[in-house]
């Protein structure tokens, strides 16, 4: 009987622990692991973070991302209401920039043009004059009113061998990205050489940290230090395990630029690129 009651009471346990996975699922708790590389990961976050497009519709404010299918349907009516109620973060043609991105399994959400934040600061409202006549400030470095909006890009299963490329057709029929961004027109200026290591999305040595930025995208990590009066500063890209690249700045310019690999059982390969 002690046998069959605990048999039995094992069963009830498994029984609930599953009814409750399929409850948590249900209620979008847990969400599917993707199946990207951790390089494919990098690559879509840096090639999209920061890429400007022309808006193909009337794109609305939403602090709840807008839920936008990988097939490119979504529900026209719901937007269309929510642009005319909640107010517009871009009309047909406006341009709009990507501000962030992130991964989230089955989908990707974006933030446009900050996203929305309310930016209402004391500060917002200080103004400078001469003769009892003022003006406000320009608070646009303090961070003004953010009017931007958010997409999910629903793929409804497990993300896997997905380029930035797919990622912006997908995107087509609301956004327009075949068009020359102010990246892609600054990217042109560069020489040859420096052409290819942003193509090639390498730092190289010599290059400004704009350049770097162009090439790589935003760091992991920064780090600071002053050495025998002369300051330095670490840019570094990666997590463990995996690759990770240390470019080093002093005087703003890239004086060294150094690769490991540090896998799960602490060991770590160095290399250093010319």
């Amino acid at each position: 009987m002690a046998a069959g009651f605990h048999s039995g009471r094992s069963l009830r346990r498994a029984l609930i622990a599953c009814a409750l996975s399929y409850s948590f699922l249900q209620a979008g708790v847990l969400h599917p692991a993707d199946k990207l590389t951790e390089d494919e990961k990098i690559r879509l976050i840096r090639d999209l973070d920061a890429e400007y497009a022309k808006s193909r519709i009337l794109l609305p404010r939403s602090k709840k991302p807008l839920e936008f299918n990988a097939d490119g349907t979504y529900d026209t009516i719901k937007w269309h209401t929510m642009a005319v109620t909640g107010g517009t973060a871009a009309r047909l043609g406006d341009k709009v920039q990507i501000t962030k991105v992130s991964l989230e399994g089955d989908h990707i959400v974006f933030e446009i043009d900050h996203g929305i934040k309310s930016g209402d600061k004391w500060y917002n409202h200080v103004q400078m004059g001469v003769g009892g006549v003022g003006a406000p400030v320009n608070n646009a470095q303090y961070g003004q009113v953010a009017n931007g909006t958010y997409i999910d890009l629903e793929f409804h299963k497990p993300m896997e061998n997905l380029t930035s490329d797919d990622v912006k057709r997908m995107l087509s029929p609301i956004l327009d990205f075949d068009q020359h961004s102010a990246v892609k027109l600054y990217s042109e200026t560069l020489s040859p050489e420096m052409q290819k290591a942003v193509k090639d999305k390498m730092a190289t040595v010599g290059m400004d940290r704009d350049q770097v930025l162009l090439a790589m995208g935003h760091p992991d990590h920064k780090y600071r230090e002053t050495k025998d009066g002369v300051e330095s500063e670490d840019w570094i890209f990666g997590t463990p395990p995996g690759k990770i690249v240390f470019v080093t700045f002093v005087n703003s310019k890239v004086i060294r630029v150094k690769q490991e690999y540090a896998g799960l059982g602490g060991a770590v390969s160095q290399s250093t690129v010319p």
